[in-house]
């Protein structure tokens, strides 16, 4: 007997009149404007115009949208293209199926399109970025949670996740909820590359590095605890897989970068308003110039 558990949704869309209301896209909706929202901030910080960051999600997001969906019907083509499969279905997002590998793969294309019309570094946008992306994974991975998918081995847990669903291969029962996981472990990973760009002052793309091998740490282990069907490499699923090679790149550019290009961008909007904290160290470095002048000048008098 379950004394407690986390219950799935009925269903994961509500209709208003004929608008449906599909809750895994309204969680991916969310995330994103959470994104842009503390991109914004991070990017006014450090010297950025406001509404740059969402001029630029513009071409971000949709790219990131279609990248996502690629990975997954080209990993998961089965379910599209097998027998009795409808290939239309592959086109119907809001069911869920989305690659957080080839969103970020191709959304950094279209970030690279926005960032190159506005003439501002692309790794200096992704560093404003990056705890924000964190985030909306974090909303996004409830969209599962609506769909009842992407759950873990069965379990008796107090906060196992209750399946209720049969359709597509599904067993009712109580399962880890790796979304749920997955979710935490992101809100984390958003709270570490913060107090890390803070600490540290990251520039030149390590804070976007720092939360991509972060985020990798987690999803090996959490992919690796998933029971859906999956293509496996030497016994290895292939996400985990994907998982460990991106989380060595990441590693090897914030070694590399950070002995070639040391601190931080002076400049990450040309035209822009300097931030406070640059004003602030402007502000210090002529009161640190003259102060040494006068001492000069004092020292002339008594030489």
């Amino acid at each position: 007997m379950e004394l407690a558990y986390i219950p799935s949704p009925s269903r994961g869309v509500i209709h208003l009149g004929p608008i449906p209301l599909r809750g895994y896209a309204f969680c991916i909706i969310i995330g994103v404007f959470v994104a842009v929202w503390l991109g914004n901030k991070r990017w006014i910080a450090r010297g950025g115009r406001a509404g740059t960051v969402a001029d630029i999600a513009v071409w971000a997001v949709p790219f990131g949208l279609v990248g996502g969906r690629l990975y997954h019907v080209i990993t998961d083509y089965e379910l599209y293209f097998s027998e009795g499969r409808d290939w239309v279905d592959a086109f119907k997002i809001w069911e869920g199926g989305l690659g957080i590998w080839g969103a970020i793969a191709l959304g950094a294309v279209g970030a690279w399109i926005g960032c190159r019309r506005r003439g501002i570094p692309l790794p200096a946008w992704a560093d404003a970025l990056a705890p924000g992306i964190a985030l909306a994974q974090a909303i996004g991975r409830w969209g599962n949670w609506f769909n009842q998918e992407l759950y873990g081995k069965p379990t008796d847990l107090p906060w196992a996740l209750e399946i209720t669903s049969s359709t597509d291969g599904r067993v009712p029962g109580t399962y880890h909820p790796t979304f749920l996981y997955e979710s935490l472990w992101c809100i984390g990973v958003a709270v570490l590359v913060i107090w890390a760009d803070r600490r540290f002052k990251l520039g030149h793309g390590r804070a976007f590095a720092l939360y991509v091998a972060a985020y990798c740490a987690g999803r090996a282990w959490i992919e690796y605890m998933r029971v859906d069907e999956a293509h496996h490499i030497l016994g290895l699923r292939l996400n985990v897989w994907t998982a460990m090679i991106v989380f060595l790149l990441a590693v090897t550019y914030l070694v590399v970068s950070s002995k070639k290009r040391p601190g931080r961008e002076a400049v990450v909007e040309p035209g822009a308003e300097p931030s406070a904290s640059d004003a602030e160290a402007d502000v210090s470095d002529a009161e640190a110039e003259e102060k040494d002048e006068k001492d000069g000048a004092e020292s002339a008098k008594k030489t």
